[in-house]
Order: structure tokens, then C-alpha cells, then sequence
């Protein structure tokens, strides 16, 4: 006769989730963020190709610390405003958007062929990732101009928006984005940056709302509605004052917490969709 009693369940694989940090935004000789302190405890940089932010010598040094610290490579495309910083909304049609998006990846793509690496994933910035979130259009062109460049890149945009969305439909491999400091509102979108409360600067409570994000997949939004957040990658701001100790801290809560960090192409394919 078997035995009735119930078998013990195989555990469940780790977590696998990736840090992704927007850097280079230096240019010439005014210098930004703390790359060289942040980069050790990310796995994944956005590299800024001179649109909204960097330099040719920017991005040439950022690309041969990442690859010193065997972090992946993302091209950081962006509206053509280095006033605004990129977070300008700009009306640019899906035929400039699929051409700014392939010169800035070609920019890009010329360093780090030059150190012997590669340009693995692209990750609009600032006004131009929030318009293609919310406008297919946009999102198609960018989605496009990364297939015609190379169909291996890895596009990187807002949990459950257009964006992962447009890419998904072209066969891209795409991964959703969640943020450990930015607020969130009822839809899943960010709060505006015009909105007071839009950004979380205190530390713990950032890091609380990033291991959430990435063990449970939900997150309270700023009335205090708990929705669901499909989660691969989580953001690091690396223009933070903290920025260094944010990231250290986030990183080892994240292990704590079990999960695996590593660059977006390592972690399961249930995390990212062919």
C-alpha cells in the first residue's frame, strides 16, 4: 500500500532580479553622480549617449567601468535636450524617435565594441521613456530601431507599458521596470516628478519598497492602493546624494531578502519574454 502521507515540495528557485543605474551623465566639465562608487553593486548601467547628458569621453570612461566591474552595458537614449536634462516633453514623430533611438545606440555601440564588449540592452530616459509608456507609436519606433540594429538587445521600459509591450511584439526580449524611489499612481504609472511626494528620499523606506517589489510584486501607490507590478529590473537613481550608500544597501537587502541579483540576460526566462 503507498504511503498517504504528503511528499515534501521541491523549494522554489531564487528570485532572480537585476540593478539597473543610469550613468555617464557627466559633460566636459561639469560632473554628475557617484559612477565609480555605484557601479561596484549594480549589475546593469544606462549609459547617457550625449542627448540629454555625457560626452564622448563620458561615455568611453563609463563603458570601461562597467566592463571592469562586469556589469552589463545599456545605451541611456534620450530627447535631444541637454537644457532640460531629457525631461523635457518634446513632439518628435515615431520617425525621429526610430532615428534618435539607432544614433545614440550606434554611439554607443562603437566604445564598447572598442573594449572589446557590447551594447546589451536599451532603456529610454526621462520625458522620451514616459511618452513611449503611454504612446505605442513611440514605443514601436524605439522597439524597431533596436531590432534593425541588433534583434539580441534587450528592451528595458515600464512594468506593464507600452514600451515592454511594443517590443514583446517584434520578438525582442524586453524586461519590466519597477523603481525603488519613485511613487506610484493607481494606473502603475510613476507619479510626476512635479508632484511633491514623487521621489522617496529616505533610505529605508526605498529599500523596504524595492524588496517588495521584487519578492512579492506589488507596491502601495500615493493613495494607498496596493497593485501588482510585474518586476525583472529595479532602478537605482545614480544622481541621489546617497546614490552609493542607496544602492549598497538595496543590494544587500535584496540578498537578504533571497533573491539573486545579476544583469538582466542571466535571470530566468519566466523574467524575461522572448
Amino acid at each position: 500500500m503507498s504511503d498517504p502521507s504528503p511528499q515534501p515540495s521541491a523549494p522554489s528557485p531564487p528570485i532572480a532580479i537585476d540593478l539597473n543605474c543610469d550613468m555617464g551623465e557627466s559633460f566636459g566639465a561639469w560632473r554628475m553622480g557617484q559612477d565609480a562608487e555605484v557601479m561596484p553593486w549594480i549589475t546593469s548601467a544606462n549609459i547617457a549617449c550625449g542627448f540629454h547628458a555625457g560626452d564622448f569621453s563620458t561615455m568611453q570612461q563609463t563603458v570601461l567601468l562597467a566592463k571592469t566591474h562586469g556589469v552589463a552595458i545599456g545605451a541611456h537614449v534620450s530627447l535631444p535636450d541637454l537644457q532640460g536634462f531629457g525631461r523635457r516633453e518634446l513632439r518628435v514623430t515615431p520617425g525621429e524617435a526610430y532615428a534618435m533611438t539607432l544614433y545614440q545606440i550606434g554611439a554607443l555601440a562603437a566604445f564598447a565594441s572598442a573594449a572589446g564588449t557590447r551594447v546589451a540592452h536599451v532603456k529610454p530616459h526621462g520625458a522620451l521613456y514616459n511618452m513611449a509608456a503611454r504612446d505605442r507609436a513611440l514605443a514601436d519606433a524605439i522597439a524597431r530601431a533596436m531590432l534593425d540594429f541588433d534583434k539580441n538587445l534587450i528592451l528595458v521600459g515600464l512594468a506593464g507599458s507600452a514600451l515592454p509591450a511594443a517590443g514583446a511584439a517584434i520578438g525582442l526580449r524586453v524586461a519590466h521596470e519597477a523603481f525603488a524611489d519613485r511613487r506610484y499612481e493607481a494606473d502603475g504609472s510613476l507619479t510626476p516628478r512635479r508632484e511633491p511626494d514623487a521621489v522617496i528620499h529616505n533610505i529605508d523606506t526605498a529599500v523596504a519598497q524595492a524588496v517588495r517589489l521584487a519578492t512579492k510584486g506589488t507596491v502601495d501607490t500615493r493613495d494607498s492602493r496596493a497593485i501588482e507590478v510585474r518586476v525583472d529590473t529595479i532602478c537605482v537613481h545614480g544622481d541621489r546624494d546617497d546614490a552609493a550608500v542607496f544602492a549598497r544597501r538595496l543590494r544587500e537587502a535584496l540578498a537578504g531578502a533571497g533573491a539573486r541579483v545579476v544583469p538582466i540576460a542571466k535571470g530566468t526566462s519566466e523574467q524575461v519574454t522572448s
